[in-house]
């Protein structure tokens, strides 16, 4: 188990995580915060887009392409 724990204590952050954890924290403290780290649209998906992906799936469009 050493030689699992040894290399999982090589990987690096994510400086991406840390960005968004850094301007989630800013925003509960009150702070007016455009974060600009992961891209989590406050959207939900439009249906046209659901409904396609929906079709693909049913398709078996499931695979890399070609």
């Amino acid at each position: 188990m050493a030689f699992i724990a040894d290399r999982l204590s090589r990987i690096k952050p994510s400086p991406t995580i840390a960005v968004t954890t850094k301007a989630a924290e800013l925003k509960a403290a009150g702070v007016d915060v455009i974060g600009l780290g992961a891209g989590e649209p406050d959207f939900d998906t439009p249906d046209n887009i659901k409904e396609a992906a929906k079709a693909a799936l049913d398709a078996g469009k499931t695979k890399y392409t070609p």
